[in-house]
Formats: structure tokens, sequence, C-alpha cells
């Protein structure tokens, strides 16, 4: 469950710690515990900044970040959105 395929014909692949479900579950524990739902963040600010630091999702990938973020999308739980520095998200 945790190995994806990068390509079709199956010669290199990503192990991922966590599901992207997973992670997004962990997010948006972190922000409805801390009663932060209709707020924006950057990217940044979630796998860097100082108020995730003692999190497990902190310093996390990007890429990884992003699609557990579409996982949370997908459940209506958040909106990623084009901020003028790049990108953000919106938690419901």
């Amino acid at each position: 469950g945790n190995l994806e395929w990068l390509d079709k014909n199956k010669t290199s692949f990503l192990i991922m710690w966590k599901r992207p479900e997973e992670w997004g579950k962990l997010i948006y524990q972190w922000v409805s515990k801390n009663g932060l739902t209709n707020s924006v963040f950057t990217l940044y600010e979630l796998t860097s900044g100082d108020d995730t630091e003692n999190e497990e999702f902190h310093g996390l990938d990007e890429a990884m970040l992003l699609r557990a973020l579409q996982a949370l999308q997908q459940e209506h739980k958040a909106e990623i959105i084009t901020l003028d520095d790049g990108r953000g998200v919106k938690f419901f």
C-alpha cells in the first residue's frame, strides 16, 4: 500500500512513509484541534512554520504536501489556492 509506481514500465517507484490521505488527515486534525478552520496558510507555513514545529508533518516534502492537500480538497475539507507569492490552502 505504500509503494507507488512512477512509470508504466514499473522501473521506478516511490515508497511513502504515509499515504497522502494519511498526511492529509494529520494536517486536518492539527487545523481542527487549533481552531484554524476557515484559515489560509501558505505551504511554507504548514511545513516550515513555527506553529507546526512539533507536528509530524513539519518538514514534509512539498510534492507530498500537495498530494495530501488534494486528498483533503476531494473531501471538501480544504481548497488549494494561488497566492501572490506561491500556493496556499484554505481549510473548511
